[in-house]
């Protein structure tokens, strides 16, 4: 249960990824694609890095 959300935003990277693609083929405009990728790559390094933080006694 622990991985869900890991599996979660890998799948959100992977399909931002893919319309990212899109938008470099000139389907989507890649301003609207680039930020929903630099959005899901920051939400996966947040969540990384929140993780194991200590937090005090």
């Amino acid at each position: 249960m622990k991985k869900l959300p890991v599996l979660l935003i890998v799948m959100l990277i992977l399909l931002s990824f893919i319309l990212n693609i899109f938008g470099l083929m000139k389907l989507i405009p890649i301003f609207i694609t680039s930020p929903i990728l630099f959005i899901s790559l920051l939400i996966l390094f947040l969540y990384l890095n929140d993780r194991r933080r200590f937090k005090g006694f």
